[in-house]
């Protein structure tokens, strides 16, 4: 695996980004940001999911007066998202925020922008910048056509041109806190879009798909994408995005962190696919212990276990799965646990399951 893209450090509050620290998980509330009460309550439902850094709307002067009633209550630090109106970004800053979105094309006027960089450098706070695919100017698209460069092509160097020209404008004015994101929904675009980017700049980048749909298609598109990036060492914040909850997009993002080996699984589940020589409901039983594991983790234990494996019969499972810490395997209606390949008892489907929590248990802490 290639060592991680070494960027410009920023500070988030509390959250160190860039400069190979952790790559930091971020969602959005889709909360009415004006009602300070369901926003928070959402926000610290997702921190408690695993989200480290949290984005709201701030549309209007209503979801700027709840602010600093947010902020003062949020577990984790809060990014305002400003488009269109300076005013709102300059009283977001005024009322405590962590971090700016900003997209300085959308902003008009640049002495507009430079009052939010200068603001926003008094406060110390960072600004991120960047690029979509249904944002970026037209005629960088035409330019890159008339060259005769593919639509693909095209959009790719329009993201990377768009983005870089935000941060000419930011930095002009002497602001350098600067988070980059380049996003399309087109997931071969947007891995070249950063790629492209991440090798002719330090900025840190904030990385993920873009209107990548709903859970089936949305967490494959996103999986793959962020993956893609995050094997390659680029990549200092993400977010899943997702039209669902947005603790779907912790999970995800958790999950491609714990599979891209950036976070620890405490503890790896892994479980065979069913075949013909299942005997025992698989499924059923996978997603038992899948959702115990996840009772005990939300409880706020740890579980001191490195692997954990739900097999589906015995040519799977001590013998294949025989470094899991402790597994748990189907028979002819019988369920079988065994411990680093050893088999320690087997019990009816019913009576296997308990033992197997009661084993479990043993290594919450």
């Amino acid at each position: 695996m290639p060592a991680r893209r070494i960027t410009r450090q920023i500070k988030l509050n509390k959250i160190t980004i860039g400069g190979g620290t952790p790559v930091s998980i971020q969602s959005m509330t889709n909360t009415d940001t004006g009602d300070a009460a369901a926003t928070l309550s959402q926000i610290k439902h997702l921190a408690a999911a695993g989200c480290e850094i949290i984005r709201v709307a701030v549309p209007n002067r209503r979801a700027v007066d709840a602010l600093p009633d947010i902020i003062a209550g949020s577990p984790i630090p809060v990014i305002g998202d400003i488009h269109f109106d300076y005013r709102l970004a300059l009283g977001a800053i005024n009322a405590g925020i962590h971090g700016i979105r900003l997209n300085p094309g959308n902003i008009g006027d640049e002495s507009k922008v430079r009052l939010v960089a200068e603001k926003a450098g008094e406060a110390g706070i960072p600004i991120r910048t960047g690029a979509n695919s249904g944002s970026i100017k037209a005629d960088f698209m035409e330019e890159k056509l008339r060259k005769g460069l593919s639509r693909e092509e095209a959009l790719c160097e329009a993201l990377v041109d768009s983005a870089l020209e935000q941060c000419a404008i930011l930095e002009k004015y002497g602001f350098r806190q600067i988070k980059v994101s380049l996003k399309a929904s087109d997931v071969p675009v947007t891995v070249a879009a950063y790629r492209h980017f991440s090798a002719i700049s330090d900025y840190p980048l904030h990385i993920g798909v873009t209107e990548a749909g709903t859970p089936g298609r949305g967490i494959v598109k996103s999986s793959v994408g962020i993956g893609t990036l995050l094997l390659e060492g680029i990549g200092d914040t993400l977010r899943v995005s997702l039209t669902a909850d947005p603790v779907e997009e912790i999970i995800t993002a958790v999950r491609i962190l714990e599979s891209c080996g950036l976070r620890t699984a405490e503890p790896d589940i892994v479980s065979c696919p069913t075949c013909g020589r299942t005997e025992i409901d698989l499924i059923e039983l996978a997603e038992k212990v899948e959702n115990l594991i996840s009772t005990i983790k939300n409880s706020g234990k740890k579980i001191k276990l490195r692997k954990i494996a739900v097999m589906g019969c015995v040519v799977n499972g001590p013998g294949e799965a025989k470094d899991a810490d402790l597994g748990i395997a189907g028979g002819k209606k019988q369920i079988v646990l065994f411990k680093h390949g050893k088999i320690i008892g087997t019990f009816s489907e019913t009576a296997g399951f308990d033992r197997f929590k009661e084993e479990l248990i043993r290594y919450a802490k």
